[in-house]
């Protein structure tokens, strides 16, 4: 790469976000050293304390600043209902979308024996001497509607399962606006067997 080498740091720096290729990572960056200067600093000085203070909830492994994030900490939350996610995002989508108001586990992935993950690399463990407080009576299963998430919800059913604990996995189905032509096979087979009275 020509040009100066400043600039092609910062351009393959940005290249690490999901998403972001040769040109869009370009393209950022031209635009943070030609317009954006001032923001380009905060978005500097913010990225490096949140790298230096966001760690992981000790309960739930969310992200927060703390041992114990604000929606464990909760008072108002209904501690026998546990949600089990794959990310933090995963949190913040359902907290943002739904009136959910149990707790959450987030596994930071999903169980993928060909990539080596397993389930001590996602915290099964952990989750396994949660469920073993006998707080938890249902666990809500929210991991992605993958191959690799539905294996994990099912490894999961099983682990609560075995301790007397109900496992429901959330609905899935036609999305909300969408039109029957454009919907895959598979979505639409488990919204017809999913199908509610009305």
């Amino acid at each position: 790469m020509s040009g100066s080498p400043l600039v092609n740091q910062l351009i393959e720096a940005l290249r690490c976000l999901p998403g972001v290729g040769p040109k869009s990572a370009q393209r950022m960056a031209y635009h943070l050293l030609e317009r954006e200067r001032v923001a380009a600093e905060n978005l500097s000085a913010v990225l490096a304390k949140a790298v230096n203070e966001v760690g992981h909830c000790e309960l739930c492994r969310s992200l927060t600043e703390r041992k114990v994030c604000d929606i464990c900490e909760s008072s108002n939350r209904d501690r026998t209902l546990l949600c089990i996610v794959e990310s933090p995002s995963d949190v913040q989508v359902i907290e943002q979308s739904t009136d959910y108001k149990g707790l959450f586990f987030v596994l930071m992935g999903h169980l993928s024996p060909l990539d080596g993950i397993g389930p001590e690399d996602i915290g099964l463990d952990l989750l396994a001497s949660r469920l073993d407080q006998g707080e938890v009576k249902e666990v809500v299963l929210a991991t992605n509607f993958t191959i690799e998430g539905e294996a994990t919800a099912h490894y999961i059913s099983e682990m609560v399962n075995s301790r007397n604990i109900i496992a429901s996995r959330i609905a899935h189905g036609v999305p909300v606006g969408g039109e029957l032509e454009y919907v895959n096979s598979t979505t639409l087979s488990r919204a017809f067997s999913g199908r509610q009275n009305f």
